[in-house]
């Protein structure tokens, strides 16, 4: 709801050193240079000016004193905040007499009921922010995504703390996933360190990723992009997503080591079920994996198993014996495989 690639040298300001750049500064300050391929890792050195080429030999680079470094990096700073005195004073010189003709001389009491958001950065801003004014619930919906990489175990992390500090001040969360998601290792660890009212569920399908804090702000994907989301605070909008998240949730499963296997139906699991049913409306494998997140691989497995079960030789004869089975018309709470 674009992160950063794992293993590349991340931007940074000067304050928020990185860990490679300290450590290869603090080596320079000691041995007095140091080579230029090993300065490769920690490009913010030579761009905070903090090491520059040796005179004699380009190939090694000499660290600037801390004094002279920390003298420079204050008058750049000194000189940034004028420009940012100047800025604001020409755009009160340009707005003032403009407020003056629409009477408009007050700020806005009220926030915006719709606002984008735009990078990653920005998102999570919104969303600690809204968190941290708090005193009532989270409600989130997450969709299968697949927790594997580290830039989405540092998202996880940063998420934890949030959610603690949330669940602290005596607020509730409440999750749903999708059931693909019941054995994700970042998913059960999450809830074996949450402490307080926090409780997760699992459904075959989810909508899009949805976050609802004290039902008074609320943030949705704004298209394809997951740098892209809007802020929601239109009473009737924010009453459509509660009501939406309380009908899913009620028929979830709840989510935690002791659940129980749902029992077969004519030896068709819950899962085969919900394929069947969209299997009769027509979509393609890879339609059916998405909907109910998983790979198109598993969901041909479980099909192959589905016809198996009913005995079909075909796809179209699949179909055919869904609907002459009856599987559809029986009633089920559905639950994880």
């Amino acid at each position: 709801m674009g992160r950063p690639t794992p293993g590349a040298h991340q931007e940074h300001g000067v304050e928020e050193l990185c860990a490679k750049g300290a450590r290869l500064y603090e080596r320079a300050l000691r041995e007095g240079r140091v080579a230029a391929l090993d300065a490769e890792p920690a490009p913010c050195l030579l761009e905070f000016g903090l090491l520059h080429p040796a005179v004699d030999d380009l190939d090694r680079l000499e660290p600037v004193a801390p004094a002279l470094a920390l003298h420079g990096l204050l008058r750049a700073s000194a000189a940034r905040i004028a420009a940012e005195r100047h800025r604001e004073e020409r755009l009160a010189a340009l707005f003032e007499p403009l407020m003056r003709t629409t009477g408009a001389t007050t700020a806005p009491t009220e926030p915006a009921s719709l606002r984008i958001l735009s990078t990653y950065e920005r998102i999570n801003q919104a969303i600690t922010e809204a968190m941290t004014e708090a005193a009532f619930e989270l409600l989130s919906i997450q969709p299968h995504i697949q927790y594997t990489d580290s830039g989405q175990e540092e998202a996880q992390a940063t998420a934890l703390t949030r959610d603690q500090a949330l669940l602290d001040r005596g607020c509730r969360i409440r999750t749903l996933y999708q059931h693909t998601t019941r054995h994700q290792p970042l998913i059960l660890a999450r809830y074996e360190k949450l402490r307080g009212d926090v409780e997760a569920r699992t459904l075959d399908e989810v909508s899009d990723r949805l976050i609802v804090v004290d039902r008074k702000v609320a943030f949705v994907p704004a298209g394809e992009d997951s740098g892209l989301a809007l802020e929601v605070r239109h009473p009737a909008l924010l009453t459509y997503f509660t009501t939406a998240f309380e009908r899913f949730w009620n028929l979830a499963t709840p989510m935690h080591p002791q659940a129980v296997r749902q029992p077969t139906l004519n030896g068709v699991t819950p899962r085969q079920r919900a394929i069947a049913t969209l299997l009769v409306e027509g979509h393609t494998d890879a339609v059916i994996a998405a909907r109910l997140g998983m790979n198109v691989r598993t969901a041909r497995v479980h099909i192959a198993k589905l016809a198996a079960t009913l005995g079909s030789e075909s796809r179209a004869q699949l179909g055919y014996l869904i609907g002459r089975s009856g599987i559809l018309d029986q009633e089920q709470h559905p639950g994880p495989e």
